[in-house]
């Protein structure tokens, strides 16, 4: 089992949550404006993950919603389609057998939301989502493990589901909500992306809080950090309550601030949201639209 206070070490925790939020409101301040506009608002709406993580869902509605993904070029040929839709396990099948054009599939593994399953359960999920066609895969870091101090248990795990994953992408959620400090949100980050992961998320959208600004703050330093060290770019996505363009601007200006343009683009930066779309659709073009 590894000890990974040596990892942590080299990372920077001279930081608390009331610094934390300081720098957010002091960002905020002096860059929101500038990025309140249509322009922003056409880019975050091509960063958006559209998402469908419902009980009821079927695969006549998860068909539905890929057609009005396959059709929204037409519909708005000035702005760019969203990047990827994310969708549970099973439904995977139908969601490659409907999508056509560049978006790509991620699905949810790994017993989300909880991941409170046997790591066996998690890696054959795993597996079975990629080979059904997912081009990313999205799970969450195994919570009780990382509350009860197992970052190496938890780091382990997620080893093993990146290896799972084959050539599909990893995007680990941390559940940043239900970690009880910014230093814990750093340090589920640090684990996270040593283990593999192409992205790191804040959020499953199903604990509250979800997605917060001091959470992104966090991560965003966290890859920062990590590609000052190694030259390897990590993305970062939240989600969870994000529903207005305020909140996708916001966000938006967190990443440009900390990370800077380079990483203003799909392949590093997305927004999970399933009511975000229709809002920024409606502010671009100054009119109520409910698309999808």
């Amino acid at each position: 089992m590894k000890n990974l206070d040596t990892l942590f070490n080299v990372y920077d925790f001279k930081f608390t949550d009331e610094s934390v939020q300081d720098s957010v409101k002091e960002i905020l301040a002096k860059n929101f404006a500038k990025n309140d506009n249509k322009d922003v608002y056409r880019k975050c709406l091509s960063f958006i993950d559209l998402t469908s993580l419902n009980a009821t869902d079927t695969e006549e509605k998860i068909e539905k919603m890929m057609q009005k993904v396959n059709d929204f070029p037409p519909h708005f040929p000035d702005i760019e389609n969203v990047p990827a839709v994310c969708v549970f396990p099973s439904l995977v099948p139908i969601t490659r057998q409907t999508l056509t054009g560049n978006t790509k599939i991620a699905a949810v593994s790994a017993c989300f939301p909880t991941s409170q399953t046997f790591i066996e359960a998690k890696i054959a999920e795993t597996a079975l989502t990629a080979l059904a066609g997912a081009d990313e895969i999205d799970v969450v870091i195994s919570l009780g493990k990382f509350l009860s101090g197992n970052y190496a248990e938890v780091l382990e795990e997620l080893e093993e589901i990146k290896a799972a994953c084959r050539n599909a992408h990893l995007k680990v959620i941390i559940e940043s909500g239900s970690l009880p400090s910014c230093a814990d949100i750093k340090k589920a980050s640090i684990i996270s992306i040593v283990a593999g992961a192409d992205f790191i998320k804040t959020s499953t959208g199903k604990t509250e809080p979800a997605a917060t600004l001091e959470a992104a703050f966090v991560m965003c330093q966290t890859i920062k950090e990590y590609y000052q060290k190694s030259g390897v770019k990590i993305g970062f996505k939240p989600a969870g309550g994000i529903a207005t363009t305020k909140d996708a601007v916001e966000f938006y200006t967190i990443v440009e601030h900390i990370l800077g343009k380079e990483w203003l683009n799909a392949d590093l930066f997305r927004i999970g949201a399933s009511r975000l779309a229709n809002d920024l659709l409606s502010k671009i073009y100054d009119k109520e639209i409910k698309y999808y």
